[in-house]
């Protein structure tokens, strides 16, 4: 093309994968973007929904300017206003609730809407802006944070293997993951491995797309995978096919664990998990004598009562077998722990110590909340309890400002929105929490309309109510450059110029990377198996009552959209057509229900509409209904998180989405 112009980018989104690509620019618009071809792990690939990043860009119901409420909250009835007119009057309503409330009554609600240090989830620029203002800080647990404190509590970090190294894997777990549509470039590594006679097996639910191309499939009952763990370790003491060598050189606790392995026979393990014994007994035989040998565990299997505990267990497995010492072995979660930025979000600026509000639990803590401040977050859509979080969110008394680039639930409930923009268009600086590189977003094209980036949404902000602080006023490419001066060894090398030059750069570690091959970042320098007692944590739904409600909803990833990112894309709406609700032909068959049939998915705390699919892709007593839809696009103006319940798991106060028990009942 002539005169067009390539910039080097990075997909924001909630994916392990943190794709680079490749924008083509001309006559200032972007006209093409692809996969960088260059990257070693984006290898010029894009997903479903990310093909579609530039038209989304430009759609029709793209927020462009600021606006003020007109009807009520909820109507998403709105007025455009000047920025100067919206930063008037969040100063005035900002400054009068610290005054007579404290700054405490302000929750800064940040979400994953962006993954990046500067624009999205580590929000620097926000947070120092809060801390001046004495606001209550914010707890980003919706995603991984059980699991990540289990692997913690085992590992001493959650970073774990390098999935590039799954080419080097003779036996792969993919755990709770449909790899296909949540983070799909692992899957061209696995393919690496299976080329060179790796056996590949998904324990899941659910027979997703993922498992109907891996060589098994385990439908393990939700909720179980830690007692699936401590079955095949059963099997591997039988086999004694235990590494001692690194059970002494490497781990703590062995003696405890090793009778809590041996109290998880195989039948009982089948009775737990409802995987066939023999299936039991020929994995666990196979792992026995399989090195290296890969597990790929992802966020779904921790977001039930006992998700950190099963990450724990699960992460045991390669301490028995030794897999950790082996390149191609171990368990790949989420490779954060292994980013080494120094994310100074200054609370020296705070002048005391402030409350937590949880992000999971905005519908019971909002109470005593007088601003409510969402930025690349949509809790109308995302989080539990979805009907109390709509009557809080109708409060006269809540003052909510959303940043945002399209007219999401959240929005609707707005007294002022801001305009931000999207990724093309702003400075930003990423880690995928799927690989071990670091990516550079130069922004290719201007912001349409009036929309700012959130760090200069912030920076105008805080011009406007005086405040003093130097660092409230730092650029993006000085708040980039202290991200980068960390001096851990992992980052030597790595400058902004130099990220900028070459739009991504891999962290300073080894190729193949075997992270705890000599050793562990706990207190003792080893891993630290479960104490006795403590390896499994069975799901709220285990001995609950299924008198009322019988059968246990899960809401896996949609292949069309990213958590409620695109889920107002008329094309991807479009594909995914209207929801559809899993069930087994037996729980069919039990209820008189047909194929495509309108149902109400109901418990206590609410209900959604979805079309029946009977399918035996979920086992009897298993239902399953897709996440990411916006609820005023779906039927009944609902989405399943209208029945997930504000519960905690065991660790890090992760969120139970898939301890849910409902019914199923027509729709006349």
């Amino acid at each position: 093309m002539s005169g067009a112009l390539s910039v080097v980018g990075a997909c924001p989104l909630d994916c392990p994968d943190g794709c680079s690509w490749v924008v083509t620019v001309e006559d200032g618009k972007a006209v093409k973007m692809r996969g960088n071809p260059d990257h070693p792990y984006t290898r010029g690939a894009l997903c479903v929904k990310v093909n579609r990043y530039l038209e989304h860009t430009r759609a029709d119901d793209r927020i462009l300017y600021p606006m003020r409420r007109t009807g009520p909250k909820g109507s998403g009835q709105f007025e455009r206003i000047s920025w100067d007119e919206a930063l008037d009057e969040i100063s005035v309503r900002l400054r009068a609730i610290v005054d007579e409330h404290g700054g405490e009554a302000i929750w800064p609600y940040l979400g994953t809407g962006t993954l990046g240090y500067l624009q999205g989830c580590e929000g620097v620029a926000g947070r120092r802006f809060w801390n001046v203002l004495g606001a209550s800080k914010h707890w980003l647990n919706i995603c991984s944070a059980a699991g990540s404190t289990g692997l913690r509590r085992t590992l001493g970090n959650a970073g774990g293997m390098d999935p590039e190294n799954f080419a080097l894997s003779k036996l792969i777990l993919l755990w709770g993951t449909n790899t296909l549509t949540s983070g799909h470039h692992l899957w061209k590594f696995i393919q690496d491995a299976r080329a060179n006679g790796a056996y590949v097996v998904a324990i899941d639910p659910i027979r997703t797309r993922t498992a109907d191309q891996t060589d098994e499939h385990l439908a393990i009952r939700p909720g179980t995978d830690a007692a699936l763990a401590l079955g095949l370790l059963n099997v591997v003491l039988a086999e004694n096919a235990q590494d001692e060598e690194f059970l002494a050189a490497h781990t703590e606790g062995w003696e405890q664990f090793r009778e809590e392995i041996l109290s998880y026979p195989v039948e009982r393990v089948a009775e737990i998990t409802g995987i066939p014994a023999e299936a039991v007994h020929r994995l666990g035989t196979r792992l026995a004598h399989t090195r290296p040998t890969a597990l790929r565990a992802t966020h779904g299997l921790q977001r039930h009562a006992g998700g950190g505990t099963a990450l724990r267990t699960i992460a045991s497995i390669p301490g028995v077998t030794g897999d950790w010492r082996h390149p191609g072995g171990g368990v790949a979660y989420s490779t954060s722990d292994h980013v080494h930025l120094t994310i100074d979000t200054r609370d020296d600026l705070l002048a005391r110590p402030v409350r937590t509000r949880v992000m999971t639990k905005i519908a019971s803590q909002l109470d005593d909340v007088k601003c409510l401040w969402v930025y690349a977050a949509n809790p109308a859509g995302s989080s539990p309890d979805a009907n109390a979080i709509r009557r809080q969110l109708a409060r006269d008394d809540l003052f909510t400002v959303v940043v945002e680039q399209f007219p999401t639930d959240t929005v609707d409930y707005a007294d002022i929105v801001l305009p931000a923009t999207m990724q093309i268009e702003h400075y930003d600086l990423h880690a995928g929490y799927g690989h071990m590189y670091l990516a550079w977003n130069e922004p290719a094209v201007e912001p349409p309309g009036e929309c700012l980036s959130t760090t200069e949404t912030f920076r105008r902000l805080a011009a406007h109510m005086g405040l003093k602080e130097p660092s409230l006023y730092d650029s993006d490419l000085e708040l980039a450059e202290q991200l980068l001066a960390s001096g851990h060894p992992s980052m030597e090398g790595i400058t902004l110029d130099r990220l900028r030059k070459e739009g991504w750069v891999r962290m300073n570690y080894p190729k193949p990377f075997a992270p705890f091959a000599e050793g562990f970042p706990t207190p003792s320098g080893r891993l630290r198996f479960p104490p006795a007692g403590q390896a499994y944590v069975p799901s709220h739904t285990a001995s609950a009552d299924r008198s009322v409600y019988p059968l246990t909803l899960i809401t896996p990833a949609s292949h069309m959209f990213l958590n409620t990112t695109f889920g107002n894309n008329p094309e991807l709406r479009r594909r995914a057509k209207d929801p559809v609700v899993l069930v087994h032909p037996a729980d069919a068959e039990a209820r008189g229900l047909t194929d495509g049939q309108r149902v109400r998915v109901h418990n206590e705390g609410g209900e959604f509409l979805a079309d029946v699919e009977i399918s035996d892709r979920v086992a009897p007593g298993v239902v399953a209904s897709p996440k990411g839809r916006w609820p005023k696009f779906s039927p009944g103006g609902a989405n399943p998180n209208a029945v997930v319940a504000e519960r905690d798991g065991d660790m890090g106060r992760g969120p139970a989405f898939h301890d849910n028990l409902v019914e199923l009942s027509p729709v006349s």
